[in-house]
């Protein structure tokens, strides 16, 4: 019996809204950064096989130098919020803690507040990080969308001929012509190869992970402004409470001293 009022004790202790923003976010992170680089692979791929495009010699910054400057970012990125997820679950346990325990060992101090008002903005400024980035990801999005689109009318309209740019998209400069029409037999391969279909795949899960990210910041917010509220409304009860006791203790007091006084008076 007592091991098992234990277990319920702990699973009591657990901050549910915190694990379940914590496994979204992993989740999201997790399917952004993974499919985000596989899917510019996938690209670097496409364009060097079929679009005849080779890396610039030197230090010039070409596609290839962004697409690896992206990839050092989603480096950056899955190793910043897995160790800021655990940060916000740590916070999370003690905030839990400290309310349900505002009499023990624990007690919530001004440093604990500020901690969670720091987490708020620090959230705060990370949601809005991450908008801009599912954003930003929607961008390789719609280029595929594109490029999967002209393959489909190519097969389906027989003699047409549709060509691709890569100057409307930004990829090469304007004195750079960098074209490929569906006459040509790199498109019909490219069209044909499951590496164009896989990459345009990646890229939407990429940017699915984008917007459970932006989820799990906006639930993260929810979870650090009901703790801070509920926080805040401790300290103000514990405050209360040592008040009213050291009242009672003021009153024991005097009630003593009066009695001794009686007690002297008598004798």
């Amino acid at each position: 019996m007592g091991c098992f009022e234990c277990c319920i004790k702990c699973l009591g202790g657990i901050p549910y809204a915190s694990l379940i923003a914590t496994i979204l976010l992993y989740a999201g992170v997790a399917l952004f950064c993974g499919c985000g680089h596989e899917a510019l692979s996938g690209t670097v791929n496409i364009l060097q096989t079929y679009f005849d495009m080779a890396r610039a010699a030197g230090d010039t910054i070409d596609v290839f130098t962004m697409i690896d400057i992206f990839k050092y970012v989603i480096y950056g990125v899955a190793a910043a919020f897995f160790v800021y997820g655990i940060l916000l679950m740590v916070e999370g346990f003690f905030t839990t803690g400290a309310i349900k325990d505002l009499y023990g060992d624990f007690k919530i101090t001004t440093c604990g507040r500020c901690v969670s008002a720091w987490f708020i903005m620090l959230t705060y400024i990370f949601m809005l990080a991450w908008l801009g980035v599912t954003a930003f990801t929607s961008l390789p999005v719609y280029m595929y969308f594109n490029l999967w689109t002209i393959c489909k009318n190519t097969t389906a309209m027989d003699g047409a001929t549709l060509c691709l740019d890569l100057r409307q998209f930004g990829i090469v400069t304007v004195g750079e012509e960098k074209k490929i029409c569906s006459t040509s037999e790199n498109f019909v391969r490219m069209c044909e190869s499951t590496e164009l279909n896989m990459t345009f795949h990646l890229f939407i899960v990429a940017l699915a992970g984008a917007g459970a990210a932006v989820i799990a910041m906006v639930h993260y917010l929810m979870v650090l402004s009901a703790n801070w509220a509920y926080v805040k409304d401790a300290c103000r009860m514990q405050k209360y409470e040592d008040i009213k006791s050291k009242e009672e203790q003021e009153l024991h007091d005097i009630h003593s001293t009066r009695s001794k006084e009686r007690l002297n008076a008598y004798t």
